[in-house]
């Protein structure tokens, strides 16, 4: 659809803190997949291990791993503005021993050796013992046709170790049929899309998300929400304001 057939679409995978972009197909020199960064770029090496730091296997689907960025490279970020140690324990003290960038990032390898990013590993949850990603649930949600948007938490749960909690915005033509019913519906999509584990213990019909001036979803303040917490720090939302929405019209 985008380009007429023509353009290459490019998944790439980089952060503000990396000053440029690590993992990449090359186009018309790359054969794609798509949803896969691939690569790293010519000059940047990137790798996937496990908690110890040994390689993960590669197309084993559940040796999921973390990204790591394991040599210099031009850009990389020196530290933080009056925050030498939080720039230390943050970036660098899970693998301080090999002197690696821990990317923050979730990711696997497949059986051609292409790199797949998971999402954060904060955002990876641990239900019953099974790791689910909010991503992967965010997507069964939109691909209902009542679902906007909708993003995904992990709450604190005393029978399974975390909760699946979402956070969903309706389509002006779904507005209407709000309800149980409704609920009971997207709970039963998610089961059908990815498994029965990763039906959510609640879902949550709001009229807006919670959303930095750059456009992310601040999860952290939904976990907050999930958990029956005060909030934390809000200073960088664009409309601090949402959250009394979503208690208006949350269900």
């Amino acid at each position: 659809v985008i380009g007429a057939g023509t353009t290459p679409i490019v998944d790439t995978w980089w952060q503000t803190e990396t000053g440029a972009i690590m993992i990449s197909p090359l186009p018309g020199v790359t054969t794609a997949k798509p949803g896969a960064a691939m690569r790293a770029l010519p000059g940047i090496s990137a790798t996937v291990v496990d908690e110890e730091g040994k390689p993960v296997e590669l197309g084993e689907t559940e040796a999921n791993g973390y990204l790591v960025l394991d040599k210099p490279w031009p850009s990389m970020l020196r530290g933080i503005w009056g925050d030498m140690e939080r720039y230390r324990a943050t970036y660098w003290e899970r693998y301080a021993e090999q002197g690696w960038y821990f990317a923050g990032d979730g990711a696997k390898l497949d059986a051609d050796g292409d790199l797949w990013v998971l999402g954060r590993v904060d955002d990876v949850m641990n239900v019953s013992g099974h790791r689910i990603s909010t991503a992967e649930v965010e997507s069964a949600l939109v691909g209902h046709p009542a679902v906007a948007e909708a993003a995904v938490v992990g709450a604190s749960d005393t029978t399974t170790g975390q909760g699946i909690v979402a956070f969903v915005i309706l389509t002006g033509d779904a507005a209407g049929r709000a309800g149980a019913g409704l609920v009971d519906e997207l709970k039963a999509e998610v089961a059908k899309q990815i498994s029965p584990i990763a039906k959510p213990r609640e879902i949550h019909l709001v009229p807006e998300l919670p959303k930095t001036r750059s456009g992310k979803i601040m999860r952290r303040l939904l976990r907050d929400v999930a958990e029956g917490r005060e909030l934390g720090d809000t200073s960088t939302l664009v409309d601090p304001g949402v959250f009394e929405a979503i208690r208006a019209g949350g269900n």
